[in-house]
């Protein structure tokens, strides 16, 4: 095995200290971030020989050409920095969660007269209360009209109080599902009641609502207010049918959270259920590539940090299926991130216990579910290595384009697929230098020249070969680029994909004009299809985005005074370059001195005049 150092011997000689160390591959990229209480004990021990070293962690030690390291005083001060690096390096060996764009909150704009929900990605420092995070924007939405619906909060975009009095009340005014804020029937105070109320919801306090309108509802019939009491138990009986919906509800306003996990050789599923005073409220699955150092302690561990990092909010108590060796660690630092206990803990007997297993029977049916998949996934590559008569399965599929119109703006797209699955970060767009006019073969050329070049330089965002190169156009194309392959020496596989004439990929075809039909092969034709769709949606993309660039820079900048500053006024005043072109001196003159204002009207008066 080579490495650039003699890294047991530096592993050995590292302060005797707790730390984060980070591998590092041939390109300095960091492949494995890792946390130790003593660093030359837990770094040494990747580089000698260990019988217990799983498949995967062989792998990533044979990756290995160096590693850095960070002492810290504590390892508490460990985990919180581990925690940080890995989100900023996202290493391909660590546990890798969705990042927490992916984990949408619900708004209450607090500071209103009369406050709204709104959807949003993140909290913001801005005064404002928020709840979550949810699954996903849907989840957030369908808790929002759930809420809204049982307490009869308006949905509409109409902006309260000044549109109150304006204009009919909607439909559902008139179907019992708004209190008809717009119509002038509610007060400040009894919609800050409704908001309470539906902040109580969220917050997974509903019972404690339903007391409270139990109460106020006997207290009405006790003084003979009954459309007031049927009111109440109208809107006690709504709440009570949405806590019944239990998965409107976000999993962090739980009390309780079970975790469990099982461990597969490629596949590692973890399963979390959520339950507020008992009652499970809702269940999600996580399914992970297993990575290194596969024990089940360390892997709970890395999936706990990873999967609490972007919530910042806890459960009071969390119950796992295993015990990780920081646990006490994990304790205190979510202790300290919410302001109150939170308590970790193995149930080994009683209730308790028989939630950790309802949720390792869940982990463990959705490893089924995805070894299945899994197995799918490989017949599929295993078909296309057989179809295209290749010596190995073709794992990194990069497919390319060419979008242009007319020849301007050229731009190539080239897209990664890894089996059958789209790899984003490994996408890459070409504007196209060398030419002028359109030549589709000759941009697709000049693509995979430099795609290849950068292979070859070493260069570390084009450093993984693909197993097969697919472009979307025919023969002559295919023909361009395999020119230019042999120019470089490269042997990577090359073929074209092939469209009917509704611009559905048929067929592949080789160099020699051999079409290889897939139509046969259903997931085969899923896949490249896919693929091709994908390639051609990139390069479409960023071409429209190129065009637009250049027309507003043709447009806009090359008139006498207007910068940067005033480009973006104009666009944001007027909203496109079509309302900038109409807008007379006086409509200009708003946004800019008059005398670029009277340039602007100009030039655009001279360019209609050059056209007629």
């Amino acid at each position: 095995m080579e490495f650039k150092v003699d890294v047991h011997e530096k592993a050995l000689g590292l302060p005797e200290k707790p730390g984060v160390y980070l591998m590092l591959n041939r390109t300095h990229e960091v492949i494995y971030v890792g946390k130790a209480k003593c660093l030359p004990n837990r770094v040494s021990s990747y580089f000698r020989p260990n019988p217990n070293h799983n498949e995967k962690t062989r792998v990533m030690v044979s990756k290995v050409w160096d590693f850095d390291y960070i002492v810290t005083d504590t390892e508490f001060e460990a985990l919180v920095l581990e925690n940080s690096l890995i989100k900023r390096h996202m290493p391909r060996y660590n546990i890798l969660l969705k990042d927490d764009k992916g984990y949408p909150f619900i708004r209450l704009s607090v500071g209103d007269s009369y406050p709204n929900f709104t959807v949003v990605s993140k909290p913001l420092n801005d005064g404002a209360r928020y709840f979550g995070p949810y699954g996903g924007r849907g989840s957030c939405f369908k808790a929002i009209d759930a809420v809204r619906s049982a307490l009869g909060i308006p949905s509409c975009k109409r902006v309260f109080p000044r549109e109150i009095g304006r204009g009919r009340p909607c439909l559902n005014y008139h179907m019992g599902k708004c209190r008809g804020v717009c119509a002038g029937q509610v007060s400040p105070e009894e919609y800050r009641t409704l908001i309470d109320a539906a902040c109580a919801i969220f917050d997974g306090k509903a019972e404690w609502i339903i007391e409270q309108l139990h109460s106020e509802m006997e207290q009405a019939a006790e003084n003979l207010e009954f459309e007031r009491a049927a009111k109440l138990r109208d809107e006690m009986k709504a709440i009570e049918r949405l806590c019944v919906k239990q998965n409107v509800l976000p999993g962090m306003a739980a009390d309780t959270d079970v975790i469990a996990l099982y461990p597969g050789e490629s596949k590692t599923v973890f399963a979390v259920l959520h339950y507020i005073g008992g009652a499970l409220l809702e269940s999600e699955t996580h399914v992970l590539e297993t990575p290194v150092y596969a024990e089940r302690s360390e892997l709970l561990s890395g999936f706990i940090r990873q999967y609490y990092m972007p919530r910042k909010l806890f459960p009071k108590q969390i119950y796992l299926s295993d015990a990780p060796e920081d646990i006490g660690l994990l304790s205190e630092w979510m202790t300290n991130i919410q302001g109150a206990k939170v308590t970790l803990s193995v149930p080994q007997r009683g209730e308790k216990r028989k939630l950790v297993a309802l949720a390792e029977e869940n982990a463990k049916e959705k490893a089924a579910r995805a070894a299945s998949k899994e197995e799918v996934v490989r017949r599929t590559v295993k078909d296309l290595q057989d179809l295209l008569g290749l010596e190995t399965p073709p794992h990194r599929i990069e497919a390319y384009d060419i979008s242009n119109t007319s020849g301007k703006d050229m731009v190539g797209s080239m897209v990664v697929f890894e089996d059958d699955a789209p790899k984003k970060k490994d996408y890459r767009i070409f504007a196209i230098k060398t030419l002028q006019d359109q030549d589709d073969c000759a941009a697709m050329r000049e693509v995979l020249s430099r795609r290849i070049k950068r292979l070859q330089s070493g260069d570390e965002k084009f450093a993984v070969r693909p197993d097969v190169i697919l472009l979307d156009g025919a023969l002559g194309q295919v023909h361009a680029v395999q020119e230019e392959l042999n120019l470089a020496g490269e042997t990577i596989p090359l073929y074209g994909m092939v469209k009917d004439d509704r611009h559905r990929t048929r067929a592949i075809v080789n160099a020699n004009g051999d079409e290889i039909g897939i139509a046969a092969n259903p997931a085969v034709f899923q896949l490249v299809g896919k693929i091709q769709e994908e390639v051609h949606r990139v390069a479409i993309e960023y071409h429209r985005k190129l065009r637009y660039a250049s027309t507003t820079r043709s447009g806009l900048k090359e008139i006498p005074g207007i910068g940067e500053k005033r480009h973006k006024a104009l666009l944001k005043h007027f909203g496109s370059l079509a309302a900038i072109r109409k807008a007379s001196v006086e409509e200009l003159s708003a946004v800019l001195p008059r005398n670029a204002a009277l340039a602007v009207f100009e030039r655009f008066r001279a360019n209609e005049e050059e056209h007629t």
